[in-house]
């Protein structure tokens, strides 16, 4: 996901951020107060204020600790209230070669403090396909109706045997790249 930009509510006068799916085809409104905004605008444009706004404090504290902010994943929404996790890792040096490739330490947040992070560290901001499913809106509805389109045409010249060996298939290679042994076992640890 990426920031497409800041709006205002204009039924409340409440900022919304903006977030925009790789395909750039769907967007998630996400309200958020004045000050997370301000940050979050200040953050974008790069511009420094003239006293460190707070986020510039947490992003100083993350790199003293020597931690990296590698990304932001907004995983939940419960209540309307949308749920985000930073997933910090360990700054090694070049010389350490003890990295542990897999090692997050990870900190729920606000969508809204995650996000003004994320442009300043520079991190990738994550969202649960699901997440986005539920609460995106269209933004090009031409592309959309296309692959509609061009689903309904595979639909029309696929057969119900041809569909049934693909889906097989595919089965088998994911059973094969996920280390399953047979159609009821669950991934090995």
């Amino acid at each position: 996901m990426t920031v497409a930009g800041l709006a205002i509510d204009a039924s409340n006068q409440c900022p919304i951020v903006l977030l925009r799916d790789p395909s750039g085809r769907r967007q998630v409104p996400i309200w958020i107060d004045h000050a997370q905004a301000h940050s979050i605008m200040a953050g974008i444009q790069k511009s420094g204020p003239i006293k460190p706004l707070s986020h510039d404090l947490m992003i100083g504290l993350i790199e003293a600790g020597k931690l990296t902010l590698e990304r932001v994943i907004i995983h939940s929404i419960d209540e309307n209230m949308f749920k985000a996790v930073l997933k910090l890792k360990e700054a090694f040096g070049k010389n350490n070669s003890e990295q542990n490739s897999d090692s997050f330490l990870e900190l729920e947040a606000s969508p809204s403090d995650a996000i003004a992070l994320a442009v300043r560290a520079k991190c990738s901001i994550w969202m649960l396909e699901n997440i986005v499913a539920e609460t995106s809106i269209a933004v090009d509805a031409e592309a959309d109706e296309a692959d509609q389109t061009e689903f309904r045409r595979f639909l029309d010249q696929v057969s119900p045997s041809s569909l049934i060996s693909h889906l097989k298939h595919n089965k088998s290679i994911e059973d094969e790249h996920f280390g399953l042994e047979g159609p009821n076992s669950n991934p090995k640890k």
